[in-house]
């Protein structure tokens, strides 16, 4: 377990959930595996202009907090795609409400 959830944990469960999801670009990487599987590139074009070593950094705390697996293929070149897990998958609703609020908010704020 990474250090800043474990301490989250002795907080309260929010505080884990921001520890877990908060961060540059983690909510909209799982927003972007709801669809399925998806390569690294794949990825990144989707979730916008990440930088590569920030998209690597997230993608590798999401996984080690259990929320995305990362299958290499054993070809060359190597094949790396990434998903969600159940406890990944659970956070569709989340995901789905806050993009609802994240359009509701921008057309109140564009008037």
């Amino acid at each position: 377990m990474r250090k800043p959830v474990e301490t989250a944990l002795a907080i309260c469960p929010v505080e884990v959930a921001v520890s877990v999801l908060g961060g540059a670009w983690k909510l909209s990487i799982i927003k972007n595996l709801l669809g399925g599987r998806r390569r690294f590139g794949e990825l990144g074009r989707a979730v916008g202009s990440v930088n590569p070593r920030v998209l690597t950094r997230q993608l590798r705390e999401l996984e080690a907090d259990g929320l995305i697996d990362r299958h290499v293929y054993p070809e060359v070149p190597p094949r790396v795609e990434y998903s969600l897990t159940e406890l990944g998958e659970s956070l569709e609703p989340a995901v789905a409400w806050l993009d609802q609020w994240g359009a509701t908010y921008a057309a109140a704020v564009r008037r």
